[in-house]
């Protein structure tokens, strides 16, 4: 079993960075490597997960409320639209990312890189429409993030204004998209809990879902509301600074 302060530092770091673009995988490396802590495992992988998925569920309450009911149906379509290449993708390449989420090389090139990509996207921002085909485009982009260390909400960021979306149309459609690939994500999760299940630690597991919700919904609310005026060359600085302690400490 993993200790409290293990499983609280664990639960803010997914919630402060599966939706900002840093990378939650190469937060969760380094702090474990660091820290030499054993495997946090697949409940609370999934815990964590479900505490992110709750805030961004919350957070977009009334979007979704629209969707589901029918009033914003090409947003719907859109959205379906840009889940369907990382369904395929994720499905083809499910075992290469597990034996490759914990090399600290791939990490550290991939966060260097797609930092540099997301400051330089930022240039290209306007007041474009979200349409099908751009729709499909980020979809294609979002699996980039099977890469360990390139971010999900990094990729599709950076996709949307490379498209000429404004950073809020980006960032909201990207955080509506997360929506299904983390439902996906926890069901695969959980499919290989299923199959060889483990000891459960239902207070550690309620823990992380309590921290990993209120993190993420604080970064969610964040972010939105201060989008627009956040220069995204912090995060790309951010980033290759991450990338070069990667290298140092643990390559």
């Amino acid at each position: 079993m993993i200790d409290f302060w293990h499983t609280l530092l664990l639960a803010l770091i997914q919630g402060l960075t599966e939706f900002l673009p840093v990378s939650s995988s190469a937060h969760l490396i380094l702090v474990g490597l660091l820290g030499d802590w054993q495997d946090q495992g697949l409940v609370i992988d999934i815990a964590a997960h479900l505490g992110s998925l709750l805030a961004v569920l919350i957070y977009f309450r009334h979007d979704i409320i629209q969707l589901l009911s029918g009033r914003q149906k090409q947003l719907l379509i859109q959205l379906i639209i840009a889940t369907l290449p990382i369904v395929v993708a994720g499905l083809l390449f499910a075992g290469w990312v597990s034996d490759m989420g914990r090399s600290a090389f791939v990490i550290a090139i991939a966060s260097a890189v797609f930092g540099v990509l997301l400051w330089w996207s930022q240039r290209l921002a306007k007041q474009a429409e979200l349409d099908r085909k751009s729709a499909l485009i980020i979809g294609l982009a979002q699996c980039l993030a099977l890469i360990p260390g390139a971010s999900r909400s990094g990729v599709t960021l950076t996709a949307g204004m490379a498209l000429g979306l404004s950073k809020s149309m980006a960032a909201r459609f990207s955080f509506l998209l997360a929506i299904p690939t983390i439902l996906m994500a926890t069901a695969y999760a959980g499919i290989q809990w299923y199959q060889t299940p483990t000891a459960i630690d239902t207070a550690a597991a309620l823990w992380v879902v309590l921290f990993s919700f209120l993190t993420a919904w604080l970064v969610i609310a964040l972010f939105m509301k201060f989008i627009e005026c956040i220069d995204f060359v912090w995060f790309m600085l951010y980033r290759l600074g991450l990338a070069l302690l990667l290298f140092v400490v643990l390559i």
